[in-house]
């Protein structure tokens, strides 16, 4: 009855964590760019991963750090 019980949880938690990943909207890319000094390169940037992203391909992703 363990072992049933074991395997039910662990098929549960492995179909429930797909690798699946979202994309930025187009809206998102510019509202995130607005802040940055060259916003028509940086918008052209984030289409190009978001269109890579959507083709299958890995792609770095900067972190920024907050600031207060």
């Amino acid at each position: 009855m363990k072992l049933v019980f074991n395997l039910s949880l662990f098929l549960l938690a492995f179909l429930s964590f797909n690798n699946e990943s979202f994309s930025l909207t187009d809206y998102q890319i510019k509202r995130f760019c607005k802040k940055e000094k060259r916003v028509y390169s940086c918008i052209k940037n984030l289409q190009e991963k978001k269109s890579d992203l959507q083709k299958g391909k890995l792609i770095e992703i900067p972190v920024k750090p907050y600031k207060r």
